[in-house]
């Protein structure tokens, strides 16, 4: 099972993480997150996501979401990029995770990474689109 990592600034990940357990009406195993204080210096933080990467970790891979592409939680993380064993994606939502979860038995990190760049793409839609009965706008 690949591992999850949310690295988001404040408790954004928690609130990930409580929300999609609510909607799965279960427990989550082996999904952590890190709030980030940008306020901390750069190496405590960066032992956070290095704790993080070590309790998610089963030798299956880590994929580590992050709140933003170019923000503190990210370019924290991309230190920790390692082909085959830790992926780093930018822009977590909550149907990205409900779909990080669904598959992660079943693809392979690299697989799964990018099924879950597409898939987070194609959930962000304009409501005003689609009821105008477009695709998504």
């Amino acid at each position: 099972m690949t591992g999850i990592l949310i690295v988001t600034h404040s408790t954004l990940g928690e609130a990930l993480i409580e929300s999609a357990e609510f909607i799965l009406d279960s427990t989550l195993e082996n999904i952590v997150s890190v709030s980030i204080d940008i306020k901390e210096p750069a190496d405590s933080l960066i032992k956070k996501i290095k704790n993080g990467i070590k309790k998610v970790n089963n030798d299956e891979g880590v994929i580590i979401f992050t709140d933003m592409f170019g923000g503190t939680p990210s370019n924290l993380s991309y230190s920790f990029l390692e082909e085959g064993a830790i992926e780093v994606i930018s822009g977590v939502n909550l149907p990205i995770l409900l779909k990080a979860l669904a598959i992660r038995e079943k693809q392979d990190l690299s697989t799964a990474a990018a099924t879950l760049v597409e898939h987070g793409k194609k959930s962000i839609s304009l409501a005003s689109g689609i009821l105008k009965g477009s695709k998504r706008a």
